[in-house]
Parts: structure tokens; sequence; C-alpha cells
């Protein structure tokens, strides 16, 4: 009787446990997720109306008010501000709920067609899309300028580009104007190095590209990228693209050499203790170029000091090879013109062991700083194995140009090599990975040299990267065959 009763209470339960989803009927741990909210907004703000209206005539107002269909932010709005004509006072841009207000502090000219370009600086609040690049046309007079200039900026010494430097038009032909004023015009470049300016005027104008860390747009150093125009430009409704090559002048103490490949330094970087110490230590101390404690067979020994030398006498080292320390011959010492380095040339023969034997006078430092005693460096040279055959055919290479083919790691040059045929050979070769350029050598002296704009108006030299990379494997023949 008692289980009929029960019966008729659970069999309802089991009833309704059958109809249910299996999901909901599963037995064991769950993990409680909550609700996903939808899909990641990833659509920048759009704008839902501005007074006045875009592209609008006959302006006389002071004030831009931009509306949006979203909350919104700025985001280092005077870094990103560009106006054109470029005003002498920016305008101050203000942000609020969906709202972008633009207050013009200059006076505006007549009859000028005026940009307000915000780069970068609108992006919403929630997720933080940006309105890229967006623009405010407006023009004091009756019509909208509508010429265009257009080109590309590219960097000389690398053929590559650069997409933080600004392209600049000035009205005045004196060349002193690029470091004294500011421009009348100014365009961005994007990450391919292109620039274009709309909305100009008819006219023409100097054309120069610089690297504005200041913000100044201003010619301000030869440490700055810059770039030049031969002639004025004039802008067109449909003009032809420019190119522009920029260039960063080299210091004038600095030696202006090729690079070689040559290994880091063994030594080391070191702190301010260790600088301290080295002070107010009395030995004198120097750094070499070995890696490994070996020396590259295409390479020479550089000795480096951290103080310039008083003095180095070369008949007070003994250099030697073997166990035996047999005197060699055939070399000689160099010692650069900042009297912090000394260079060893020598033909190495591979798998060798060297000596050098430094006399405890063999040098001293501008600071006092001799060996304490008599020092000994030893060092191998590296096995013929460790290097790759190399040969090269670039095909359509133009000779007239005097080409020099540049073996690039990291943006530095490691080897480079005058082109009198299209035909590279080397049999001893560093392994690695390289990018592979060509300089158009117009001096013939094998390295790049840069402009000169002030009195000359000399472009820089032009190198051109080429696209296919060198992977260099040790004893292997790496064959190839380039197009250019």
């Amino acid at each position: 009787m008692r289980y009929a009763s029960l019966l008729k209470i659970v069999s309802p339960f089991i009833l309704i446990l059958a109809f249910l989803p299996p999901t909901l009927v599963q037995t064991g741990c769950a993990n409680i997720v909550p609700p996903s909210g939808g899909p990641r907004d990833s659509l920048p703000p759009q704008v839902a109306g501005i007074r006045p209206p875009d592209s609008a005539k006959n302006f006389t107002g002071k004030r831009i008010v931009i509306e949006f269909d979203e909350y919104v932010q700025l985001d280092n709005i005077q870094e990103n501000l560009l106006v054109s004509p470029v005003p002498k006072l920016n305008p101050t841009i203000d942000s609020k709920l969906r709202t972008v207000t633009v207050n013009i502090k200059d006076t505006l000219q007549p009859n000028t067609t005026y940009s307000i370009n915000f780069g970068n600086a609108i992006k919403d609040i929630n997720e933080g899309n940006i309105l890229k690049n967006f623009t405010y046309l407006f023009t004091t007079g009756d019509h909208l300028d509508s010429l265009q200039l257009k080109g590309k900026v590219i960097i000389a010494e690398t053929g590559k580009t650069d997409s933080t430097l600004i392209v600049m038009l000035h009205t005045s032909e004196d060349d002193s104007a690029v470091i004294k004023e500011k421009p009348r015009y100014v365009a961005r470049i994007d990450r391919d190095g292109l620039f274009n300016f709309r909305n100009l005027p008819a006219g023409s104008f100097a054309l120069y590209a610089l690297k504005d860390e200041g913000g100044q747009r201003k010619y301000m150093s030869k440490s700055q990228l810059f770039a030049f125009s031969d002639k004025r430009v004039t802008p067109a409704a449909s003009p032809e693209a420019i190119t522009l090559y920029a260039y960063e002048e080299k210091e004038e103490e600095k030696e202006n050499k090729p690079k070689t490949n040559t290994p880091a330094p063994t030594g080391g970087g070191r702190n301010n203790g260790a600088k301290k110490n080295e002070q107010q230590d009395k030995r004198l101390r120097f750094e070499t170029n070995l890696s490994n404690n070996e020396i590259d067979l295409l390479g020479q020994l550089e000795l480096r000091f951290s103080t310039p030398l008083k003095y180095f006498d070369s008949s007070k080292v003994q250099f030697s090879t073997d166990t035996t320390f047999k005197p060699l011959t055939n070399y000689h010492f160099t010692v650069d013109t900042t009297n912090k380095k000394v260079t060893l040339s020598y033909t190495w023969t591979e798998n060798t062991a060297y000596n050098l034997i430094f006399d405890k006078d063999f040098a001293e430092d501008t600071l006092g700083r001799k060996l304490s005693r008599t020092d000994t460096l030893s060092f191998r040279s590296k096995r013929q194995s460790e290097y790759g055959l190399v040969r090269l055919r670039l095909l359509n290479l133009d000779l007239s140009k005097n080409p020099v083919l540049q073996f690039v790691q990291s943006d530095q040059v490691k080897f480079s090599h005058p082109m009198t045929s299209r035909d590279f050979n080397a049999k001893l070769f560093l392994p690695g990975e390289y990018d592979l350029r060509i300089l158009y050598d117009e001096n013939k002296n094998g390295v790049w040299d840069a402009g000169q704009f002030f009195g000359k108006h000399r472009q820089p030299e032009k190198v051109s990267p080429i696209s296919r990379k060198l992977n260099v494997k040790a004893n292997w023949d790496n064959i190839v065959d380039i197009n250019l």
C-alpha cells in the first residue's frame, strides 16, 4: 500500500524529466558561464551630423560641432591634428559624450580652403575603435580648391619607408624658409611611404619631407631625416607622382667607412659601477672583436680601448702561432683616428692557434694606465667548413650606375661588394640570413653618401632593396639567380 502511494507521487516527476532536453538532466558538476553579451563591437564611431555641414562655403564661424552615433573620446589630439593651411594658432578640440567641438583660434584668410584632419585621435569609449583620418573641409570663399599633389618618400640609405615622416609645402622661394618658417601645407605619409595633398589652390611650392619629432615642422638639425625636391612643384587635377629620397647627414667627425662583417665584442656592456671602478683601476684594459675566442677568417683582429691611447708601440707586441710561439711576419698594426682602436691586419690560416704577447709598456692611455705585467692573448681562427660558398647572378643589373651589392643584417651592412659584372662569387661567406640591397654609387667610393640641401642641392645616393632574402648555409654551395 505504501509502495503504491509512493509510485503515484514519483511517476509524474519521472514523466516531466523524460520531456526535458538532455542537457538539463545530465549529472555531474558544471561551470556556470555568464551570457556573452553578443559579438565585440569592432566598428569605429560614425558621424551623425556636423554644424556647419562638411564642405561649407563662405565660412565665417569660429566653432564646429561634430555629432557621432556613440560616445567618443580624443587621444593625443595635438599630435594627431593636421590643419591646412597651417595656422599660427591651432584650434582647441574638446569631446563630451557623443560630441567633438572645434574652436578656431586663428584668423581665417579670405577665399581659402581649409582642412582639419584628426588623424587617429577620435575613437569610441567602449572598445577604443579609431575613426582614422577623419577630415572636415570648409572654405571662406565661394568654392573649394580641388587640386592635388601626390607622391612617395623613400629612405635613401635603405630603400625602406617611414610613416612617421611628414611632407610640407612652402610658398617661399628662399631655402632658409625650411628652417625659419612653418610650411603652408602639411600631409602625412602612410605605411607604404605615400602622401597626397588634396584641396590645394593653383600655384607653385617648394616640397620637403622630414621627421618632425619636436612638432616644430622645421628642419632643425642635420640628424633629422630630410628630403627635398630639386624643383618647385605645381598641383594639378591629375598630378604625376613625385618621389622624394630622405637622408640623414653624417656627423662630420665620424669616419664614413663601409661596415664589414666583424663579430660582436666579447666584453659586453658595463654599468655605472663598473665604469667608476675602471677609473680607479690603473691597469690598462681592452676588448676584442673575437667571438667565442675565435677570429673570423674574413676579418681582422681589433683591440678596443675605452679611453684614447697616449701611445702604442707595436715593437713591444709579439705575434706568433702554435704552442711553440713561432714568430710571424707579414702583418701590421693600425691605430684609428680616435686612438681608441688598434687593428691587426693579417691573412689568417684556418683552424690555427695564434698568440699576441703584450709587453707591459706596449701602450698607455691618456689616464696613465698601463699593463701591470706582460700579458698574452690566445685565440684560434675559424675552420673553412664553418663558412658557405656563395654564387649570385643578378639578372638585369644596370652596371652603368656603379652598383654595389650590400649584405644586410638587422639594418646594418655586414658586407658590400662593387659589382663590375652581374656575377658575385665568394668562396668563404659567413652563414646566416641576409637582406640584399643595391647601392647605386654615383661617386664610386664604395659607400652610401648622404645628400646636402644648403649650398649644393645634392640629392643622396639611392639604395634599392632586393625582395629575395639570402640564407647562407655553412659548408654548402649557396647558388642563387636573382631577377631585379
